[in-house]
């Protein structure tokens, strides 16, 4: 992280730009609602809630809907493995096989934990082909990625891995916990309750249904994932025990923000301790290097982009320099640090002006058109700053 920080100051006639484009936005039919939240150590900045939580049955946004956080679930379970390791439960460099025996054939036997977070394991890529009741098993999808040839040797390629690596990190730290629990439960007692998010779970819970904004596609035809499979995460969570930690947890603004609070924070919050500030420094810098994105080359022919380098630091996204597509602005200080899931949700955290930005959405955006918004909001936000 950078050593120096600034206490942002904001011009609010910049700063409303960020709303008036979230607004241009719905009315465009390009996204059906969306709330953005931005906050220093001084509070909240900026706090917006505009559009539908269901379009379809009129029913607006509001503080307490709930959504699905898609891929920004994977940062749940990245920072559930990151405090494991703080613990001496698990190690960066150690084979995976030392826990998860089914991995030491087909070439597994070199991925680390390290190869997991970083999208460098070479495990499957692109959301499996697998009947849904293994999708929502993370015994089973381990056990479907132990029994596939690797797409590439550890650490040789980034190759984002849109569910089934994070069914394994999860298979991971239950085996190295060895409690006996269910990984919603893990996530709930080491997680989710000690940062007082209530409203989060993996998985749809009952007590959440009436609140939650249903996944749908704002567009139809091409993106790296179909509008049907993104839009298929409103069956997968609902089904009995369905543990999904690469994509299926639901919650608030709110909760979120807690979430994304804390890392801010140095990776505490009122008084509960996550991670320590070595770690999330340590997860903030670019572990891959000049490694490119390999999931972004269909836009470099589709969208006529250039090749970026992926710039992923342990489970998160790193904003490092040049200009690279979303989530961050050109804006954001290097050693930013963000999640980002399809279409419509995201964070990040500027720790040079000690900043946080929280985004949920309705009506999924293409996944290049969700990296451009996120680029655009984000800008806007941080050329309010004077």
């Amino acid at each position: 992280m950078d050593t120096k920080t600034i206490t942002p100051r904001f011009d609010e006639k910049r700063l409303a730009r960020v709303g008036e484009t979230i607004r241009r936005d719905i009315e465009d039919g390009k996204c059906y609602g969306a709330a953005l939240r931005v906050a220093s150590k001084d509070g909240v900045i900026l706090d917006l809630i505009e559009g539908h939580a269901e379009r379809e049955a009129g029913r607006q946004l509001s503080h307490d809907s709930v959504f699905c956080t898609l891929s920004v679930a994977k940062q749940f379970t990245n920072v559930l493995a990151l405090s494991l390791v703080e613990r001496g439960l698990l190690r960066l460099h150690a084979p995976i096989a030392e826990l998860l025996s089914q991995f030491r054939a087909l070439g597994h036997e070199k991925i680390n934990l390290w190869h997991l977070l970083t999208h460098t394991s070479g495990i499957c890529s692109a959301f499996p082909r697998v009947a849904p009741e293994v999708v929502c098993s993370i015994e089973q999808l381990t056990n479907f990625a132990a029994s596939q040839q690797l797409e590439s040797l550890p650490g040789e390629r980034v190759n984002y891995s849109i569910c089934v690596v994070h069914s394994v990190i999860a298979a991971l730290c239950l085996r190295a916990d060895g409690r006996g629990r269910t990984y919603s439960q893990m996530l709930e007692e080491e997680i989710f309750a000690p940062l007082k998010m209530r409203d989060t779970s993996l998985g749809l819970r009952k007590d959440l249904e009436a609140r939650y904004c249903p996944v749908k596609a704002a567009w139809r035809g091409g993106g790296v994932l179909p509008p049907e499979t993104v839009e298929g995460m409103n069956l997968l969570m609902r089904m009995p025990g369905a543990e999904i930690p690469g994509g299926g947890a639901v919650s608030t603004m709110e909760d979120l923000f807690r979430f994304v609070e804390m890392l801010r924070n140095g990776g505490e919050l009122d008084g509960t301790r996550i991670l320590s500030p070595a770690m999330i420094e340590y997860a903030s810098r670019n572990q891959t290097g000049d490694l490119r994105m390999v999931l972004m080359d269909p836009f470099l022919s589709s969208r006529n982009w250039l090749p970026t380098p992926a710039h992923i630091g342990l489970g998160f996204f790193v904003r490092g320099e040049g200009i690279i597509p979303g989530p961050f602005g050109v804006l954001n200080s290097p050693h930013s640090i963000a999640g980002m899931g399809a279409g419509g949700t995201a964070f990040w955290v500027d720790p040079q002006r000690n900043l946080s930005f929280t985004f949920l959405s309705t009506g999924l955006m293409e996944s290049s058109c969700s990296q451009e918004r996120l680029g655009i909001l984000s800008d806007l936000v941080l050329a309010a700053i004077v």
